[in-house]
């Protein structure tokens, strides 16, 4: 009899590995929002992946990237006034969100290497995760095309202009970032809770039959549906904050009130749809105010962030109806409930962000939310999984060996 699972099982390191890295892009993204509130983005002029690593390590060195600073839009309209030593605060900030950027490319692709040779990961798990290693590439090619939009020269002859990022180009740099942590921490968490499976053959806290048929409940079902849905709200609510408190735009230094606007629970149309961020001479692309003006972009983020809570509390309300209750699985029950204490600091990082005019700990914190209260919900979908096919196969080898 042919005992040999038919897939391979990964090994407990790779859960474990896959985990840190994702630890590592939360913190790389936390990092970039600090760096962005700091004004510090664009203190490094050039993008040197193997040299630059080094910050520079003599009084001539950081003189000559004084020097090159200095040709900045940013320094002649922002930053004229400032010395060699307020060049250095802001230059460590840039440079140390560039060291984790590598180091997560270190962390992640050597360990991917050694997996892959030593077979501890299936190929298509290995293709998957290669995906990803080559995405953390382009991620580091993104970064800097988003860096080189703060530095074009054009901004000194444009009435008005202000030296920051294209936010379209942050915002897709974020959204990149995100893709990462959610591939690294929904692969990494997969794989610990098959290995929990293969140990103690339950599955979010139910025996493996029972737990098929919670899964194949309409009641389920749905919840499950909802609760997909509500993932993704969470993640469009957390890139559109990225423009609202982050990207530049200043859209979180207007209207810190909570929950009015002027006095108002939404702000006059002809603010929202203001024919100046209009392009064209017949004013067609009045749609750009949802994306660059800053009145519009914070009250969007507001309606997303209310539906967002809304729809959190509604996911929570429903752990407790008794039919709903007996048919979900208990560590789907916990997550949901986590889930929503996770949103309801959000709301209160998120209004205290804004009243408080946005200083640099609150914003963070209220990024790093962000992704706490993503990864809440990645738990509680991941809760919702079945085990897979290898995770079974060697559940019932190892129940078999115990009988025999």
């Amino acid at each position: 009899m042919d005992t040999d699972p038919p897939e391979i099982l990964s090994a407990p390191a790779v859960g474990i590995w896959l985990m840190i890295s994702s630890v590592l892009v939360l913190a790389v993204v936390v990092v970039g929002g600090i760096t962005r509130l700091t004004e510090s983005g664009l203190s490094i002029t050039e993008w040197r992946p193997i040299t630059g690593i080094m910050p520079p390590l003599s009084k001539d060195a950081w003189e000559e990237e004084f020097f090159k600073y200095k040709a900045t839009p940013e320094f002649k309209m922002l930053n004229h006034s400032s010395s060699l030593e307020d060049f250095k605060r802001i230059y460590y900030m840039e440079w140390s969100h560039r060291i984790l950027g590598r180091l997560i490319g270190v962390v992640f692709v050597a360990p991917l290497a050694y997996f892959t040779i030593t077979k501890k990961i299936s190929t298509p798990l290995a293709l998957k995760l290669g995906g990803l290693g080559l995405l953390i590439g382009a991620q580091g090619a993104l970064g800097w095309y988003m860096v080189q939009s703060g530095m074009e020269d054009s901004l000194l002859e444009t009435p008005g202009a202000v030296p920051r990022v294209s936010h379209y180009r942050l915002a897709a740099h974020l959204a990149m970032a995100f893709g990462l942590y959610i591939g690294m921490f929904s692969t990494g968490m997969s794989i610990i809770k098959d290995r929990r499976f293969v140990r103690t053959g339950l599955a979010s806290g139910l025996p493996d039959g029972s737990f098929t048929v919670a899964m194949n409940n309409p009641i389920v079902k749905r919840f499950k549906s909802f609760s997909w849905a509500l993932t993704g709200l969470v993640l469009l609510t957390a890139l559109s904050g990225a423009c609202v408190f982050v990207a530049g735009l200043d859209a979180g230094l207007i209207y810190n009130e909570w929950p009015l606007m002027g006095g108002r629970l939404a702000p006059p149309t002809d603010e929202l749809f203001s024919p100046a961020y209009a392009k064209n001479e017949g004013k067609s692309d009045i749609w750009r105010n949802i994306f660059e003006n800053p009145t519009t972009v914070q009250f969007d983020h507001r309606i997303l962030a209310t539906t967002t809570y809304t729809g959190m509390a509604l996911l929570f309300a429903q752990t407790f109806r008794p039919a709903w209750r007996s048919m979900i699985p208990p560590l789907a029950l916990t997550s949901a409930r986590a889930a929503f204490a996770m949103a309801n600091v959000q709301v209160l990082l998120g209004i205290s962000t804004l009243i408080y005019l946005v200083p640099v700990p609150l914003a963070a914190a209220h990024q790093a939310g962000s992704i706490l209260l993503l990864s809440a919900m990645l738990q509680l979908l991941i809760a919702l999984r079945r085990p897979s096919t290898a995770a079974r196969a060697w559940r019932k080898l190892t129940t078999a060996a115990k009988k025999t």
